[in-house]
């Protein structure tokens, strides 16, 4: 199982508690967390990544045993403790402004 950690907006759009338990295939990579997350929460589709490009959106960030790998390729295997479960994959709404 691996744990992702939401917002509080996404929390909200998806009528769920802060940390979501996913069953992910091996490897667990971005792209099978993100692909499960949003079967299972078929809300956040377009939320997390573009519709078309998949790409991530903007001000969203993931993290990962204290690391950002929101530049990582989606493809490239998650950290062993995130595959474990023993640590949360976070997903972060990032801040812009002045």
């Amino acid at each position: 199982m691996i744990r992702v950690r939401l917002p509080e907006h996404l929390r909200t759009l998806a009528h769920t508690e802060s940390e979501v338990e996913l069953e992910v295939g091996v490897p667990a990579t971005q792209r099978t967390v993100l692909d499960t997350l949003e079967a299972r929460y078929p809300m956040l589709r377009g939320t997390l990544r573009d519709h078309d490009t998949q790409r991530r959106r903007p001000f969203i960030r993931f993290f990962a045993c204290g690391e950002d790998l929101s530049h990582e390729p989606p493809d490239a295997p998650l950290p062993g403790p995130i595959a474990s479960g023993a640590e949360p994959f976070l997903i972060i709404g990032a801040m812009a402004g002045g």
